[in-house]
């Protein structure tokens, strides 16, 4: 929520009201998403900010909060947010992306309501349409233990959220151009840490005036670092000088407490950190965000520096950035297999994770899905999934399926590479509702690519280099593999994952790196419970319609903002009378 805001201290008072008269808090935000300008390289570019802000602002909250998020689309072009990691339990019509929901013309208002139901950790959003991403519109989401909950560590001193992210200087319809056109991306112009460049380590390689991230901290304190890769396609090593991180969390898992020096953070991935300032401070510390798996000499010159600084710190930092091995897919998948679930610490229930034996589960449906680098398809320069490079249809799947209108998508996407030619086409996994999934990503590309499923956590159970085989699941963790939402998949490797089936909806399964979706790298798996299921949200009052149903649109001023009456929901509603009962009894005080 944003500083000055009128609906600061409505929102606030929101919480006091239903908290103390229902069940679960609301909290309210209000969004204006436009174009500002920003320097974060040294030299004035566009950027997308949202209420002014680069990146935008955090969404802070509680375990079972209801969420409400009214944007208003200042841009020139189509919007959506999608919620990186927010499970949306039984409601993928919030999930933000074109397969649910129909976009936020320009000029429009709409808005997301959801709640962050049985979930904790660090997640983030971002703008899912356009290649908008790389322009920004992206920020942090904390979802913090309820109170019966206890954290399975000591509570930190300090909560900072830091965002990692590759950054070019040319526009992000230039960038969506070029993709299209076939033009690799190429090595990023910096890399960003929180939206600014990189402190001036090398004069020969960071140019004067460019304005930089400082971190204040305490001697002696501990902080909760969470760190996102919200870039477009590199993978990047996170590293502060002298200090361990002390991993806690990854997307909403409580790890084994491990202590790395750095950690490989692949595109859409987040994790969370302790980090004890135990330092003498003679002098600040780099924090730094490296590019991984590029051989070029051109992005050695490419890092993102941030200080950590001391509040007793004697001067600033200087010397060389803190070393980190070279090109070694080894060392990194070693690292990854590392991380491992915490099974006896409660997350958003009390009981412990490993309650939860998924290794004990019959998999009712495998899927070994392949993707292979850029090639022509239908004369187009497009990324495929088992040879399928997917079409966005103008009705989102959420809507037809809905309204029962035939034709839109298939259920049809194939569990393997079939033999013939890639196509374009609006293939969707037929998921069965409370089974139990087995996918492997298999990586015939030549960069690190990080997959990405909405609607729920994973368990990342095996990777490997090579060719999966039947043979593979021999080594699969079948006990403490971490849960979470992103996975990466080395290049000539291949990585498994899990997952239960139990939440009803279409869900999107994409490549979190920009460039291999935004060219057809995506699916969605549908999920329908065979019975009436009266858990499931129903259409919201305030969708808007596209494609085939466009004629049921209704005029934009019906459906302005979450204080009008069709926007809301009937429980928002409630909100709204009983703050005013509350207002007239507080008056006669």
């Amino acid at each position: 929520m944003v500083s000055g805001s009128p609906y600061l201290q409505v929102s606030f008072f929101f919480l006091f009201v239903v908290s103390s008269f229902a069940g679960d808090p609301y909290v309210f935000y209000d969004w204006t998403v436009s174009y500002i300008t920003a320097s974060p390289l040294g030299d004035k570019q566009q950027v997308i900010g949202i209420n002014g802000q680069f990146p935008g602002p955090i969404l802070n909250v509680t375990t079972n909060w209801n969420v409400v998020v009214n944007v208003k689309n200042d841009l020139d072009e189509p919007l959506l947010f999608t919620w990186n990691g927010i499970q949306h339990r039984k409601n993928s019509w919030q999930d933000g992306v074109s397969g649910t929901n129909c976009p936020i013309p320009a000029g429009w208002n709409w808005t997301y309501e959801f709640q962050v139901k049985d979930q904790i950790g660090s997640f983030f959003y971002f703008p899912s349409l356009n290649f908008q991403r790389a322009a920004g519109g992206y920020g942090g989401i904390i979802i913090n233990n309820r109170a019966v909950i206890p954290l399975p560590f000591g509570m930190p001193d300090g909560d900072i959220t830091i965002f990692i992210s590759d950054w070019y200087t040319k526009s992000h319809k230039g960038l969506r151009k070029d993709v299209e056109n076939g033009v690799d991306l190429g090595v990023p112009d910096g890399i960003l840490i929180n939206g600014y460049g990189p402190y001036r380590y090398d004069p020969t390689l960071v140019k004067n005036g460019i304005v930089y991230q400082i971190i204040n901290v305490e001697p002696g304190k501990t902080y909760r670092f969470r760190v996102h890769n919200i870039g477009i396609s590199t993978s990047l090593n996170f590293r502060i000088q002298n200090h361990n991180l002390l991993l806690v969390e990854t997307e909403g898992s409580y790890t084994v407490q491990q202590n790395y020096s750095n950690m490989d953070i692949h595109v859409g991935q987040s994790y969370s950190f302790l980090v004890t300032m135990d330092q003498n401070a003679s002098i600040d510390y780099y924090i730094v965000a490296s590019p991984r798996f590029v051989n070029s000499s051109d992005w050695s010159k490419v890092n993102g520096v941030a200080i950590l600084h001391y509040s007793n710190s004697q001067g600033p930092a200087s010397g060389p950035l803190p070393s980190l091995n070279d090109y070694d897919a080894y060392f990194s998948m070693n690292q990854a297999r590392s991380i491992r679930w915490n099974v006896s610490a409660g997350a958003a229930r009390p009981n412990p994770q490993g309650s939860f034996k998924y290794g004990d589960i019959t998999v009712t449906d495998v899927y070994v899905i392949l993707n292979r680098p850029v090639e022509l398809v239908d004369g187009k320069q497009r990324t495929t999934l088992n040879g399928i490079s997917y079409l966005p249809p103008s009705t989102p799947l959420k809507l037809a399926q809905q309204f029962k209108i035939p034709g839109v998508y298939k259920l049809d996407f194939p569990n393997k590479l079939m033999n013939r030619p890639p196509k374009l086409d609006t293939s969707v996994i037929n998921g069965t509702f409370k089974g139990f999934m087995e996918i492997i990503f298999q990586n015939n590309d030549t960069t690190v690519q990080s997959y990405h499923l909405d609607g729920y956590a994973f368990f990342v159970v095996g990777m490997d280099f090579g060719v999966w085989t039947e043979n593979s699941r021999s080594t699969y963790n079948k006990w403490d593999g971490v849960a979470r939402s992103t996975t990466q998949v080395f290049p000539g490797a291949w990585t498994a994952i899990l997952v239960s089936l139990d939440n009803a909806g279409i869900w999107n399964l994409r490549a979190q790196n920009l460039d291999s979706w935004y060219l057809g790298q995506e699916t969605y798996v549908s999920v329908v419970n065979p019975e009436v299921d009266q858990s499931e949200v129903p259409l919201p009052e305030n969708s808007i319609y596209c494609g085939i149903l466009s004629s049921l649109q209704k005029d934009q001023a019906q459906r302005v903002n979450f204080s009008g009456a069709t926007s809301i929901s009937g429980s928002t509603k409630m909100v709204f009378i009983m703050l005013i009962i509350a207002l007239i009894g507080h008056s006669f005080r």
